[in-house]
């Protein structure tokens, strides 16, 4: 696990305590947005305890095994919504986030990307459930850098 120098593993370019890492101690995500960066952080620096805590009873997994073998290497958030019919957005009891989350297993990289359910209840968002699918990256020397650095491959991700 390589934790992040410059910020939160999610990408806001805040740092950790003031983006997921408030929620990592316990205070509830405002938004099924917020929740879902925490979890990607979650993932990137191995927190199975929150994971488990943040996924709704409904469909939780007993166990996470860990994955000590995956690299979590960038977050984009391809849209967020937050809906309930007849309530405003700060009443909303149901969200939906599609995102995409580049990893590296190895000497391997794909993108994981999902359209998240998410519910709120007592107050709390939780992870619902997904419909993921992954795909691999078969990135150039001279490509841009798949975990969005902004560097050619070679230089970044490919130098590892």
């Amino acid at each position: 696990m390589s934790l992040p120098v410059d910020g939160c593993p999610c990408g806001s370019g805040q740092s950790l305590a003031q983006c997921c890492g408030r929620f990592h101690a316990g205070e509830p995500a405002p938004t099924p947005e917020a929740l879902m960066r925490s979890r990607f952080s979650a993932f990137a620096l191995e927190l199975a305890d929150y994971l488990l805590a943040s996924w709704h009873p409904s469909t939780r997994p007993a166990v996470l095994a860990p994955e000590s073998a995956t690299r979590w290497l960038r977050l984009e958030v391809l849209e967020s919504v937050e809906a309930s019919a007849g309530k405003s957005v700060d009443q909303a009891d149901e969200g939906y986030v599609h995102f995409r989350a580049t990893f590296r297993e190895g000497r391997h990289f794909a993108a994981l990307q999902e359209a998240s359910r998410f519910r709120r209840e007592g107050g709390r968002w939780f992870y619902l459930d997904g419909s993921p699918t992954v795909t691999r990256l078969k990135p150039g020397r001279n490509d841009a850098c798949v975990c969005g650095s902004g560097r050619k491959f070679k230089v970044c991700c490919g130098s590892e």
